[in-house]
């Protein structure tokens, strides 16, 4: 079998999932993993048999893709905000809203405290894309990151090791977390999809994606949310800030939750309240 069939195999297989364009991107970037062939090496050997071994990976792939199965898991990685992260199952795969999130939280941190050291607290880890591009872009800040499952933490680790960053991963289930000292920003993209949401969600997440990443604990999708806002009446510094992702169908109620605060409700580039930024 040759590249080019495969290719014809890929985006023809995988419609609607995938448009052609898409299928064969995802074909590219397995390859590129199998075979480590840039993008002339493709076009150079795409006529050529591939190797056995490799054609029956990139069938299993395909089947894997049809059956709804995220590429990135697929992969066993993706790209974020110009860093590479390792993703399995057990870990969300990340979002370009929280690509936003961290494009906000840089550029305030920057234009408020300059380059000074900083204490910062992230909930909900995951696969550690938080901490980890906000580390890369402020090296004089100390992060931690705490997340329930020891599963996401495994993963984070990993992924702070191989962008050769230190983090203070430590497990621990927020909602009964207390907290002795000051931070001088919290960040957070916490579970808030309702359970009544869930007929909504793509199959592709809904079957493969963690649940406890996805939704909210209890019948309130603002709990987390709640308890930041309590939390940061005592743990947050003076002059400390507080960036969050939230769910665009409840963005008044959950700015509501921030009135001790100076905080704002902003927009994704989608247009949907996605975010609230708040400060002392």
């Amino acid at each position: 079998m040759t590249l080019t069939s495969l290719k014809n195999r890929y985006q023809t297989e995988l419609l609607p999932l995938y448009t052609p364009t898409e299928s064969a991107f995802i074909l590219y970037l397995l390859v590129e993993k199998l075979l480590h062939w840039q993008r002339y090496e493709q076009r150079l050997h795409s006529d050529e048999e591939l190797p056995q071994e490799i054609a029956s990976q990139l069938k299993n792939h395909l089947d894997e893709l049809k059956n709804h199965r995220p590429y990135q898991y697929v992969l066993g990685e993706t790209h974020f905000f110009g860093l590479r992260f390792f993703v399995e199952e057990g870990v969300l795969i990340p979002r370009p809203e929280t690509e936003e999130l961290i494009e906000l939280a840089l550029k305030k941190i920057k234009e408020k405290f300059a380059s000074r050291p900083l204490r910062i607290l992230e909930i909900g880890t995951g696969s550690g894309i938080i901490p980890i591009s906000l580390k890369k872009n402020l090296p004089n800040a100390e992060i931690f990151s705490i997340d329930i499952s020891e599963k996401a933490l495994q993963i984070a680790q990993k992924n702070a090791l191989s962008n050769e960053v230190e983090v203070h991963f430590i497990q621990t289930d927020y909602l009964s977390t207390d907290f002795a000292e000051k931070f001088d920003v919290i960040i957070s993209n916490p579970p808030y999809i309702a359970k009544e949401e869930a007929a909504e969600i793509l199959p592709s997440v809904k079957n493969y994606e963690p649940r406890l990443a996805l939704f909210s604990p209890t019948e309130d999708p603002l709990v987390f949310y709640r308890k930041i806002a309590q939390d940061a009446t005592q743990i947050l510094s003076e002059e400390g800030l507080i960036f969050l992702e939230i769910n665009q169908k409840l963005g008044q109620e959950t700015l509501e939750l921030f009135h001790r605060f100076n905080a704002h409700l902003l927009s994704d580039l989608s247009n949907n309240h996605r975010f609230i930024i708040a400060e002392n």
